[in-house]
Order: C-alpha cells, then sequence, then structure tokens
C-alpha cells in the first residue's frame, strides 16, 4: 500500500500523505519511521527543532526501502536563520541525520522580527544547486512572505507546511499556494488535542463509508488536493492513516467536515517566535 504521488513545480514527485514526528524522541522516531516505510509510507517529515533527526535517519537506513524512493523533509530552525549559519545549520542536520542529501529542506517559520528569511532562502538555493538538496519550501509562510522570497531570488518555494484541519481550513492560503503552483502540506491534519474525532458529524461520515473518523479527515484534505502529515507510532494507526485512498466523500460530506468554527491553535506567521 503506498500513496499516490503529485508533482511538484520543480518536477519531483512528492507522495500525497506522509508521517509526521514530531514530538518524537530519536528511538521513537526510528521505530515509526522504519514501520512506517515497511507499511508503504515514502514521505517522512522533521525538523532541526524536534530534535528527532538521528532517529528519522536510523529509520530511513534501517527499512529495506531503497533511499531514492523515500523523501525525507527537515526544516531549518528559527535561531540558524541567516545565510551562512543556514549552510551551517544544514550541515549539522544532514549529520545527524546520516544521509548524504535531504529531499525536501524548509524554513520552519519566516519570523519577520529578525528579517533573515530570504538570507536562508539565498542559503537554501546554493544547497540545491550544490546537489545536497533536492526541493526547497517553507512552512507557516504568508503570501507577502512568499511573494518577498521570489522577488528577491527568483525562486519559489514548492512547498508550504501549514497548520491546517478541519477547524482552519486556511481557503485563502490554500487557493493562493494552488495559484502559485505550490503544494499546500498539513501539519497537525487531524487537530490534535480537539474533539474533532469524536464530533458527530464526523463520527458518522465514518460509519456512513465503514473507515474511521481520522481516515474521514484524511480523505478530505487528500480531496482538497492538501497533503497531510499526520503523527503516529503506532503500526496500526499507521496502516489506517495511509488507507484512504479506496473511498471518497461526496461534496456535501467535504462541506460540512469543514463547517465549523474556525480558529487557529498554533503560532501566527506574523508574531511567531521560534528559536
Amino acid at each position: 500500500m503506498k500513496a499516490p504521488t503529485t508533482t511538484m513545480a520543480d518536477g519531483l514527485e512528492l507522495p500525497t500523505i506522509g508521517l509526521g514526528t514530531y514530538p518524537m524522541d530519536d528511538a521513537e522516531a526510528a521505530d515509526a519511521v522504519r514501520s512506517a516505510l515497511d507499511i508503504g509510507y515514502r514521505l517522512v517529515d522533521t525538523a532541526a527543532s524536534y530534535g528527532n533527526e538521528a532517529g528519522v535517519g536510523q529509520g530511513v537506513v534501517m527499512s529495506e526501502v531503497p533511499r531514492d524512493e523515500v523523501v525525507v523533509t527537515t526544516k531549518l530552525r528559527g535561531e540558524d536563520q541567516g545565510y551562512e549559519p543556514t549552510l551551517r545549520a544544514f550541515g549539522e542536520s544532514r549529520e545527524r541525520l546520516g544521509l548524504d542529501y535531504v529531499d525536501l529542506y524548509l524554513i520552519h517559520w519566516p519570523l519577520p522580527r529578525l528579517d533573515r528569511y530570504v538570507d536562508s532562502w539565498r542559503a537554501m538555493i546554493r544547497l540545491r544547486d550544490d546537489g545536497l538538496v533536492n526541493s526547497l519550501g517553507v512552512s507557516n509562510f504568508t503570501p507577502d512572505q512568499i511573494d518577498r522570497l521570489v522577488a528577491e531570488t527568483g525562486v519559489a518555494p514548492v512547498v508550504n507546511q501549514i497548520e491546517l484541519h478541519p477547524y482552519f481550513v486556511q481557503d485563502e492560503l490554500r487557493a493562493y499556494d494552488a495559484d502559485h503552483g505550490i503544494v499546500t502540506e498539513a501539519w497537525q491534519p487531524l487537530a490534535r488535542k480537539t474533539d474533532l474525532l469524536t464530533e458527530a458529524t464526523i463520527v458518522e461520515i465514518a460509519e456512513r463509508h465503514g473507515v474511521t473518523p481520522a481516515q474521514v479527515t484524511l480523505r478530505w484534505h487528500v480531496q482538497r488536493g492538501v497533503v497531510p502529515i499526520p503523527k503516529s507510532s503506532d503500526p496500526r494507526r499507521q496502516r489506517d492513516n495511509l488507507d484512504v485512498f479506496g473511498f471518497s466523500l461526496s461534496e456535501e460530506e467535504m462541506v460540512a467536515i469543514g463547517d465549523r468554527p474556525q480558529t487557529r491553535s498554533g503560532g501566527d506567521p506574523d508574531t511567531h517566535e521560534e528559536l
């Protein structure tokens, strides 16, 4: 069982569902990544700030899946923004991962107060041109921040990973990404620490299709053209989370899933400090 892929603007393929690893430690991440890859996942997501890059890399190496079939994502920590610091931080991430290259490298947060994300982007372009990174993206960026990257460097991100779930549907940002050839990834796609998966509407739709509420929610993402990154270290739940391509939601069900009070649970990209 594998997820289909979508073609990013740089021509490379991205699986349409991935494995999140926050807040696993190294040992848990190694086991989770290995089991996920064995089940059929081909996209794995980590970050320098998660503190588990070594475990993620171990899981990739321990798996029998060929390295060139796995898309490994990591992210630049806020305190490491800037041109030279980004180059150094990437080298440290790659060493912790134990990999020759990283498939997708993201700026974790824009941190506009520091005003270093454009310099970081320039460094990431160099890393890509040097063959150390395959694809470049951002996380938690607004349209204005992405427009600035493009205006000052001529290079657009191929991915924007954002908070996105039925309590925060992000229609405008998702539409901007789509209009600019940027794949939207969803962190916290199941709206962690909420009652989403026990809400009557979600449960009823799940029962109608003979699937779980989590599968319904992940299918909602996929049908909206979003790549969800659910976190799980349990092999059974990992398998369920990946098994969302054998059914479809109706237009009415899609509307019902996203029709609820909207609220952001994470940081605001214009003010959030991740250092």
